[in-house]
């Protein structure tokens, strides 16, 4: 298998294929030909629930508090990405939603929304940053904060903006939330003390326990849209029109951190991790949030222009980071001489090459 699933990841990245987004359709191929149904469903749904709590603890034992509040003295560039994640993008999902209402379905607009209001993406953030020739550092600092602030930011956006009664925003919800969220996440992070060395030399195993984590919920979401019969209700064409939608937020939010960068005066450095940091969203966060969020048989639907979005943001990402690269200033040698920066090395659309962060994948 390994011989096998080699080739097959270096042929994707040729092509700007993320290979776990391939592994994410055939998870969707997987439910919508064989979806859990009865009791399996419902032994499935309390195994989902374990494996967001599990999810979070991680996300919390891999972020480093101390490279969070090092990072912190750059107010100006983390508060321009924060409020890029949580105020630029939202004010974009209003407008997607209102525009998108006429021609996609109620879910899948309000799905727009929903990507929206999600934190930035985290390792990917940082390596496309670190490709770029950024400040790593500022892009460490902010893509945390994001992760950290999504924890509360998401779903009280989220019971905000998404009316119609698709939040389920009780008592019972917001406990739901904070015992399948936050506590574990803050219990990852008391737990580093005794954890961060053993994450860090268990990192290839714990990629595969998250990201199988995250393809249960994909799987027990996308069968409980089979089970109540949602998908006879999206067509190929909406499913252009959602993607055409997906690429004009990520254009927009591109250009206008961009812009924001350069008015307000920040450094070439500073600029990328201002773009990288700020113009993306986690899937990884953004799927089991919408598990505890939305009702079963909407999760499905909710997700999909995230899903969508998600592999439309690595490709242009990977794109633009290599440009940068390619832009950037060269080096004096001792002698005085430029020289020409060196390339980026191979990377494929997720997983580029990064500096070693105790961060997870966004």
């Amino acid at each position: 298998m390994k011989n096998l699933s080699a080739p097959l990841s270096r042929a994707a990245a040729r092509f700007g294929v993320d290979p776990y987004i391939l592994a994410l359709l055939a998870t969707v191929g997987l439910a919508l030909l064989l979806p859990a149904r009865g009791a399996v469903a419902g032994g499935l749904g309390h195994l989902m629930t374990a494996a967001i709590a599990v999810l979070f603890f991680l996300y919390g034992a891999r972020l480093s508090t101390r490279a969070a509040l090092d990072g912190a003295r750059h107010w100006r560039l983390h508060l321009t990405i924060l409020l890029a994640t949580f105020a630029l993008f939202p004010l974009l999902g209003l407008a997607a939603e209102a525009l998108a209402g006429p021609v996609l379905s109620p879910e899948l607009a309000r799905g727009l929304l929903f990507l929206c209001l999600l934190p930035s993406t985290v390792q990917s953030s940082i390596a496309f940053t670190s490709i770029a020739g950024g400040s790593v550092a500022g892009a460490v600092c902010a893509a945390s904060f994001s992760s950290l602030f999504g924890i509360l930011l998401t779903p009280l956006l989220a019971s905000l903006l998404l009316g119609g009664g698709a939040v389920r925003v009780d008592a019972g919800s917001v406990l739901t939330l904070v015992l399948q969220l936050l506590v574990p996440f803050l219990l990852g992070q008391f737990s580093r003390r005794w954890t961060a060395g053993w994450i860090a030399a268990h990192k290839p195993v714990l990629t595969l326990v998250d990201r199988g984590s995250i393809l249960l919920v994909v799987y027990t979401a996308f069968s409980e849209g089979v089970v109540a019969g949602v998908w006879h209700t999206v067509s190929a064409l909406q499913l252009l029109i959602l993607a055409g939608f997906c690429v004009l937020i990520l254009a927009a939010a591109l250009g206008l951190t961009d812009q924001a960068g350069r008015r307000l005066g920040f450094t070439r450095a500073d600029r990328i991790a201002v773009v990288f940091c700020g113009s993306k969203k986690s899937l990884a966060a953004g799927l089991p949030m919408a598990a505890v969020l939305f009702a079963a048989k909407d999760v499905a639907l909710m997700v999909l222009p995230l899903m969508l979005f998600h592999q439309i943001q690595l490709m242009t990402c990977t794109v633009l980071a290599r440009r940068w690269a390619a832009g950037a200033p060269a080096p004096a040698d001792p002698a005085g001489r430029s020289t020409p920066p060196a390339p980026p090395e191979a990377a494929t659309a997720s997983e580029p090459p990064a500096p070693q962060v105790p961060h997870r994948v966004g």
